[in-house]
């Protein structure tokens, strides 16, 4: 297999990896812990479900590692593209694995807080769970800067259709201005939610472009040339 086909296929790996991680831990896990407005609620759930709260830990330790390998082989798979961009697609993307790793430490307390009590177990547990839910409100900001350079070396690179490094551009900016509008217009929530739609779309067609395709053929067939030292001309 063409070295530039598999670097791109451990990168659409470790971001399917981010992806299930990602959607199990927020989608599945902490919907069914956390209740808001009600940390009694939140409380009980954290004491009756003590094996799920830890598993939500280990989907966010799952996330931290995904997002850094996925963040390290991105910068590998463009670096020859935009050197500038693919780095800036490894710093974001390592941020957010930051951010994860305080937001793994925060649920991990809150599920020994559960079952070791601390002064007022119900509402130190939900401060910790909204503590948690800000973080990751407010490293849409970083979800954003990650995809933007993503979509750029799409677009340089040739290697994959444009419209993706379109969508992944306007993802971007869409989860950019979701991040002030959940603080600033915190009743628009419908807005908010619609303007990461897609990102979503340009992600998930990013990890299946990278695992079924890799890159567009004349990317690997160029890719020998530029290693090739030119022949002397005649004459």
């Amino acid at each position: 297999m063409h070295t530039l086909t598999r670097t791109a296929r451990l990168t659409g790996l470790f971001y399917l990896g981010n992806a299930i991680t990602g959607v199990l831990g927020f989608l599945v896990v902490r919907q069914q812990l956390f209740v808001a407005g009600d940390p009694d609620a939140t409380l009980a759930n954290l004491v009756a479900n003590e094996s799920l709260a830890r598993a939500g830990v280990a989907l966010e330790l799952g996330m931290v590692v995904t997002q850094t390998l996925a963040a390290v082989w991105f910068h590998r798979l463009f670096r020859t593209v935009d050197s500038f961009a693919s780095r800036g697609i490894a710093a974001f993307g390592l941020v957010n694995a930051v951010v994860g790793i305080v937001s793994a430490a925060l649920l991990a307390t809150a599920a020994q807080v559960a079952v070791d009590p601390v002064g007022d177990a119900a509402a130190n547990v939900q401060m910790l769970y909204l503590v948690s839910d800000g973080l990751w409100g407010a490293c849409a900001l970083f979800f954003g800067l990650w995809l933007i350079p993503m979509g750029w070396c799409v677009l340089r690179s040739g290697w994959m259709p444009r419209a993706l490094g379109w969508i992944l551009v306007a993802g971007g900016v869409g989860y950019m201005v979701s991040a002030f509008l959940r603080y600033l217009m915190p009743d628009a929530q419908v807005v908010t939610e619609a303007l990461s739609y897609p990102a979503s779309i340009g992600e998930f067609w990013m990890v299946g472009y990278l695992l079924i395709l890799g890159v567009r053929r004349h990317a690997l067939n160029a890719a020998p040339t530029t290693a090739r030292t030119p022949e002397p001309v005649a004459g």
